[in-house]
């Protein structure tokens, strides 16, 4: 563990974790997180793509280009603004304000606990000390000419101060600060996550320099470098494969289910997935313009751009402000009554806004968890809600990405049955994926293989060979057994061309030279696939698009078994941001579900972000929603239960203004006093609290209409 030693002071930061792209500091004191805390400037620099500053944890978290900048000079840098800060003054050096923290649930709570116990004195210079900073930014709101929420609550509380009433004081700083702490808690996971989750995907590269290799990270690669990428390692730039072959899985590239077969002159994916076999790669990109560098970039923008239910809630709650605080001076005015003005102000709109819309979403969040669905934030159930467009990757979300063996076609006097067994016999031997497909075909029609050929011999991204009653047995692909070994493919020419167009995955089998049997393989649909579609149809979602990185033949024939009526075929990470941004251009409400790497930006940029449990971490950390279960048949459930959630928060608002309206009405014609306008106010406050905790009625998994329901009340 390193430290930076900050000579001007008496402090040591340690830096506690040091990754490529990724740096974190901590300091072992407040005095020390606070000195931190001035470390954000650096955002402003070039090569550095974000801070995140955490009072609680004392850490800084620095996320950084290293193509960009270096991380000795980005030490250099941060060593300079914090010895500048110290040395100078904090005004030596524009720095971010620190957002000001959510108030602590043992904040709110101690001081009503003890504040029976303290003398009278003691209980106002508390309820002052609270309420403080509350008056304080209302002051400053009207000082920059806005009448907005933060004022009205800025007046009730200086009116309560007046008038010398603390027990209303207290009442209504601990009822904001409730409703703070519960959405601060509802944001929490979200908050600072793709930060913390960019840089965690650092790809190394076995950069060749004349005869020796280098680990380097593939972010410092430029075009013309030449690589090395061995069997189980990603591929680190995209470029042309120049020496080997390979099998190469991009499926979270392109989403192509199979694998691809890589050999001399053809084009690699950064990010895709060696499977077999050894290659050198010349990169035709620079390592930061990499397809899957942009899909980073591209997730971290799209990111920044979503808007908050709470954030909105609280915004209609403004828009009332202005009306609140003008009929309080007019009462007055009038009037020439205080308690008549106190009685307007102290019923607050923002009170019960603050505290009901969030609490909504904390049942809903955690209703949410119990039906296999992690929700990272609010706004992301209004947008499921009010989704109307449902955008589905299709390899790996709406299939279980492993192959299964679809047809088996005989030729030459063999039996179905004599070329799976054989088949099987040679592959049990091998954990690939197309092997276990046909190892796990003959087991479901309880065919037993006993061992009659030789040894197997697996050759690198062709398939296996050995020799059975002296003739030598081959099962591979057709660059094995056609163009190597010479074995004609005629006698099953029709069904191969027939395959070839529906995108399966194909095996011969051959011995003695002469072919046996084909097989082809696909990826099949998720069982509950289809009823998941047809569920949200039902739902009223108007359109429900499937991307892929397959061929057209694979994708139409999977959509039509879906009852999918929009596809697009051959489309990469970039196509598939592109097309969710032209979506939300043409007004839609976008829903991605997606598993990959490729769908990593498209997640991001889509107005809500689904992610299979199973999927690319960095999908998953894109995400808005993760389906903890890894079932599709989540989504319907979750649909119903934001828009429930959606209904209720609407309700909630609705009964807000309707209720503080007949009381600003007392107050306004002398019916009520300051007193009771308060205790009307609190005691609806705390009845539409009580109805947001209410668990929600969902409808049972294949009655999307909503005729049976699960769960609790509505």
């Amino acid at each position: 563990m390193s430290r930076i030693i900050v000579t001007t002071m008496p402090v040591s930061i340690s830096i506690v974790h040091d990754l490529p792209g990724r740096l974190r500091l901590r300091g072992g004191s407040n005095r020390e997180a606070a000195l931190l805390s001035r470390g954000v400037a650096l955002q402003t620099q070039a090569g550095v793509l974000a801070t995140h500053h955490s009072p609680v944890g004392r850490s800084l978290l620095v996320l950084y280009d290293p193509a960009v900048i270096s991380r000795g000079d980005l030490l250099l840098n941060l060593y300079d603004a914090l010895v500048r800060e110290t040395a100078m003054g904090a005004g030596a050096m524009p720095v971010a304000a620190p957002a000001q923290a959510a108030p602590s649930l043992a904040g709110l709570i101690l001081p009503l606990v003890f504040r029976p116990l303290l003398p009278l004195g003691l209980r106002q210079v508390l309820a002052f000390k609270t309420a403080w900073p509350r008056l304080r930014k209302g002051l400053a709101s009207l000082a920059r000419g806005l009448l907005d929420i933060d004022v009205l609550d800025a007046a009730a509380i200086g009116l309560c101060i007046v008038r010398r009433d603390f027990r209303t004081l207290t009442t209504i700083t601990v009822l904001l600060g409730l409703g703070e702490f519960l959405e601060s808690w509802t944001k929490k996971r979200s908050e600072a996550s793709l930060a913390d989750s960019l840089a965690r995907h650092s790809i190394k590269a076995n950069l060749r320099l004349g005869e020796t290799e280098q680990q380097v990270d593939a972010s410092t690669l430029r075009a013309g470098d030449m690589v090395v990428v061995r069997q189980g390692s990603f591929i680190p730039a995209d470029g042309v494969v120049m020496e080997g072959e390979g099998l190469v899985d991009q499926s979270l590239m392109s989403g192509e289910a199979k694998l691809q077969d890589k050999r001399v002159g053809k084009a690699v994916f950064a990010g895709s997935l060696l499977e077999e076999g050894e290659l050198l790669i010349q990169a035709t990109e620079d390592g930061d313009k990499t397809v899957w560098r942009r899909t980073m970039l591209l997730l971290h923008d799209a990111e920044q751009r979503k808007a908050s239910i709470q954030g909105q809630a609280e915004q209609l709650a403004s828009r009332l402000a202005p009306f609140s605080l003008l009929l309080a001076g007019l009462v007055f005015l009038v009037t020439g009554d205080p308690r008549r003005a106190a009685s307007v102000l102290l019923v607050d709109y923002s009170c019960a806004i603050k505290l009901a819309t969030p609490l909504a979403i904390l049942s809903s969040m955690r209703q949410a968890a119990s039906v296999g669905a992690a929700v990272r934030g609010g706004r992301h159930l209004e947008d499921l809600a009010k989704a109307d467009v449902f955008v589905f990757d299709k390899t790996g979300t709406l299939t279980m990405a492993a192959p299964s063996v679809k047809e088996i076609a005989p030729c030459n006097g063999w039996n179905r049955n004599e070329a799976l067994r054989l088949a099987a016999c040679l592959e049990e031997h091998f954990p690939h994926p197309v092997a276990k497909a046909v190892v796990r075909q003959a087991a479901a029609e309880g065919l037993e293989h006993a061992e009659r050929h030789a040894m197997v011999e697996y050759v690198t991204a062709h398939g296996v060979a050995s020799c059975l009653d002296g003739h030598r047995v081959l099962l591979g692909s057709r660059h094995f057994v056609e163009e190597d070994e010479g074995v004609d493919l005629a006698p099953l020419a029709s069904h191969i061309d027939r395959w070839n167009e529906l995108g399966h995955t194909i095996l011969y089998l051959t011995m003695g030279g002469e072919l046996l049997a084909g097989f082809a393989l696909d990826d099949p649909p998720r069982p509950e696939a289809a009823q998941v579609i047809a569920s949200l149809r039902a739902m009223g979602v108007k359109r429900i698009i499937m991307l892929t990185g397959d061929l057209d033949g694979m994708a139409e024939r999977m959509a039509r078994e879906l009852g999918i009526t929009e596809w697009v075929a051959q489309v990469l990470p970039d196509d598939k941001f592109r097309f969710v941004c032209d979506l939300k251009n043409q007004g839609h409400v976008v829903a991605m579900v997606g598993d990959g790497l490729n769908d990593a930006a498209a997640l991001a940029e889509a107005s809500v972000g689904c992610c299979m449990r199973r999927g690319a971490d960095m999908a998953r950390d894109a995400a808005d929603i993760v389906l903890t279960e890894n079932e599709l048949v989540t989504l319907p459930l979750l649909r119903s239960l934001a828009t429930a959630t959606l209904t209720r928060v609407q309700r909630n608002f609705a009964f807000i203004v309707g209720t503080n309206t007949l009381f600003l009405l007392g107050g306004l014609f002398g019916l009520t006093s300051p007193a009771l306008g308060a205790f009307l106010h609190n005691s609806a406050t705390v009845a539409v609290a009580a109805n947001a905790l209410r668990p929600y009625k969902l409808p049972a998994i294949g009655s999307p209409s909503g005729s049976d329901f699960i769960g609790g009340a509505q």
